[in-house]
Protein backbone atom coordinates (compact mmCIF):
# COMPACT_ATOMS: atom_id res chain seq x y z
CA UNK A 1 0.00 0.00 0.00
CA UNK A 2 1.25 3.40 -0.72
CA UNK A 3 1.45 5.92 1.88
CA UNK A 4 -1.34 8.04 0.77
CA UNK A 5 -3.53 4.96 1.50
CA UNK A 6 -2.40 4.13 4.31
CA UNK A 7 -2.89 7.86 5.91
CA UNK A 8 -6.34 7.86 4.43
CA UNK A 9 -6.97 4.31 6.38
CA UNK A 10 -5.47 5.59 9.73
CA UNK A 11 -7.31 8.67 9.38
CA UNK A 12 -10.87 7.09 8.52
CA UNK A 13 -9.73 4.58 11.53
CA UNK A 14 -9.92 7.95 14.30
CA UNK A 15 -12.96 9.21 12.58
CA UNK A 16 -14.85 5.92 12.96
CA UNK A 17 -13.39 5.64 16.19
CA UNK A 18 -14.78 9.09 16.80
CA UNK A 19 -18.40 8.32 15.25
CA UNK A 20 -18.39 5.34 17.29
CA UNK A 21 -18.11 7.08 20.87
CA UNK A 22 -20.60 9.42 19.53
CA UNK A 23 -23.16 6.67 18.90
CA UNK A 24 -22.51 4.81 22.00
CA UNK A 25 -22.77 8.49 23.94
CA UNK A 26 -26.31 9.94 22.13
CA UNK A 27 -27.76 6.88 20.38
CA UNK A 28 -27.20 4.32 23.34
CA UNK A 29 -26.92 6.85 26.43
CA UNK A 30 -23.72 6.29 27.30
CA UNK A 31 -22.85 9.00 28.87
CA UNK A 32 -18.77 9.48 28.96
CA UNK A 33 -16.36 9.40 31.61
CA UNK A 34 -13.96 12.21 32.41
CA UNK A 35 -10.85 10.21 31.13
CA UNK A 36 -13.04 8.92 28.00
CA UNK A 37 -13.66 12.26 27.02
CA UNK A 38 -9.76 13.02 27.41
CA UNK A 39 -9.02 9.78 24.51
CA UNK A 40 -11.41 11.91 22.09
CA UNK A 41 -9.28 15.15 21.32
CA UNK A 42 -6.01 13.14 19.82
CA UNK A 43 -8.69 11.15 17.48
CA UNK A 44 -9.46 14.33 16.16
CA UNK A 45 -6.38 15.75 15.81
CA UNK A 46 -5.61 12.66 13.77
CA UNK A 47 -8.07 13.42 11.68
CA UNK A 48 -7.13 16.92 11.14
CA UNK A 49 -3.90 15.73 10.48
CA UNK A 50 -4.79 13.30 8.24
CA UNK A 51 -6.58 15.87 6.12
CA UNK A 52 -4.02 18.35 6.10
CA UNK A 53 -1.22 15.43 4.95
CA UNK A 54 -3.32 14.39 2.17
CA UNK A 55 -4.76 17.92 1.07
CA UNK A 56 -0.72 19.45 1.64
CA UNK A 57 0.98 15.58 0.59
CA UNK A 58 3.12 16.11 3.23
CA UNK A 59 3.58 12.41 4.37
CA UNK A 60 5.78 14.16 7.37
CA UNK A 61 2.98 14.77 9.02
CA UNK A 62 2.13 11.39 9.33
CA UNK A 63 4.65 11.28 12.11
CA UNK A 64 2.27 13.66 14.18
CA UNK A 65 -0.67 10.94 13.27
CA UNK A 66 1.23 8.53 14.79
CA UNK A 67 1.80 10.60 17.92
CA UNK A 68 -2.13 11.37 18.10
CA UNK A 69 -3.11 7.85 17.74
CA UNK A 70 -0.07 6.91 20.47
CA UNK A 71 -1.51 9.31 22.80
CA UNK A 72 -4.92 7.95 22.49
CA UNK A 73 -3.48 4.64 22.64
CA UNK A 74 -1.85 5.54 26.05
CA UNK A 75 -4.86 7.24 27.55
CA UNK A 76 -6.87 4.70 26.85
CA UNK A 77 -4.41 2.09 28.06
CA UNK A 78 -4.38 4.15 31.56
CA UNK A 79 -7.94 4.40 31.80
CA UNK A 80 -8.19 0.69 31.16
CA UNK A 81 -5.76 -0.15 34.22
CA UNK A 82 -7.88 2.48 36.34
CA UNK A 83 -11.45 0.24 35.28
CA UNK A 84 -9.62 -3.10 35.79
CA UNK A 85 -8.01 -1.70 39.58
CA UNK A 86 -4.07 -1.80 38.49
CA UNK A 87 -3.43 1.99 39.51
CA UNK A 88 -5.62 4.61 40.92
CA UNK A 89 -7.45 6.90 38.37
CA UNK A 90 -7.94 10.91 38.84
CA UNK A 91 -9.32 11.29 42.20
CA UNK A 92 -12.47 13.78 41.03
CA UNK A 93 -13.67 10.68 38.87
CA UNK A 94 -12.40 7.54 40.32
CA UNK A 95 -12.71 5.83 43.60
CA UNK A 96 -15.03 8.12 46.29
CA UNK A 97 -15.49 10.64 43.27
CA UNK A 98 -16.71 14.01 45.13
CA UNK A 99 -15.07 14.12 48.38
CA UNK A 100 -18.31 14.42 50.37
CA UNK A 101 -16.28 15.05 53.31
CA UNK A 102 -15.64 18.45 52.57
CA UNK A 103 -18.57 19.63 51.95
CA UNK A 104 -21.09 21.34 53.97
CA UNK A 105 -24.87 20.63 54.40
CA UNK A 106 -25.73 23.07 51.73
CA UNK A 107 -23.57 21.79 49.69
CA UNK A 108 -25.20 18.19 50.14
CA UNK A 109 -28.46 20.07 49.72
CA UNK A 110 -27.52 22.44 46.29
CA UNK A 111 -29.41 21.71 43.52
CA UNK A 112 -27.01 22.98 41.50
CA UNK A 113 -24.90 19.63 42.23
CA UNK A 114 -23.09 17.93 39.06
CA UNK A 115 -25.65 15.47 37.54
CA UNK A 116 -24.66 12.06 35.40
CA UNK A 117 -21.75 12.31 37.17
CA UNK A 118 -19.99 8.98 35.09
CA UNK A 119 -16.94 7.75 37.19
CA UNK A 120 -13.69 6.79 35.06
CA UNK A 121 -12.93 3.57 37.30
CA UNK A 122 -16.38 1.91 36.58
CA UNK A 123 -17.17 -0.13 33.15
CA UNK A 124 -20.57 0.70 31.89
CA UNK A 125 -20.13 -1.54 28.96
CA UNK A 126 -17.44 -4.43 27.53
CA UNK A 127 -16.85 -6.74 24.86
CA UNK A 128 -14.96 -10.07 25.42
CA UNK A 129 -13.82 -8.44 28.21
CA UNK A 130 -12.88 -5.64 27.20
CA UNK A 131 -14.09 -1.89 28.12
CA UNK A 132 -13.96 0.66 25.15
CA UNK A 133 -10.91 2.67 26.91
CA UNK A 134 -9.52 -1.50 26.05
CA UNK A 135 -10.81 -1.22 22.85
CA UNK A 136 -9.56 2.17 21.83
CA UNK A 137 -6.24 1.46 23.30
CA UNK A 138 -6.01 -1.75 21.12
CA UNK A 139 -7.63 0.07 17.88
CA UNK A 140 -5.73 3.10 18.45
CA UNK A 141 -1.79 1.30 18.72
CA UNK A 142 -2.70 -0.19 14.99
CA UNK A 143 -4.07 2.76 13.81
CA UNK A 144 -0.76 4.38 15.25
CA UNK A 145 1.15 1.40 13.37
CA UNK A 146 -0.36 2.33 9.87
CA UNK A 147 0.75 6.13 10.50
CA UNK A 148 4.43 4.41 11.28
CA UNK A 149 4.31 2.63 8.15
CA UNK A 150 2.90 5.73 6.26
CA UNK A 151 5.69 7.99 7.94
CA UNK A 152 8.27 5.45 6.65
CA UNK A 153 7.28 5.11 3.08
Amino acid sequence: MNKWVLISLAMAGSAALLLGAFGFQHLGGLLPCKMCLWQRWPHGAAVIIGIAALGLRMAPLAWLGALAAGTTGAIGAYHAGVEWGFWPGPASCSGGGLDMGGMTGADLLSMNAPSGLVMCDEVVWSLMGLSMAGWNALASFALMALWIAAARR
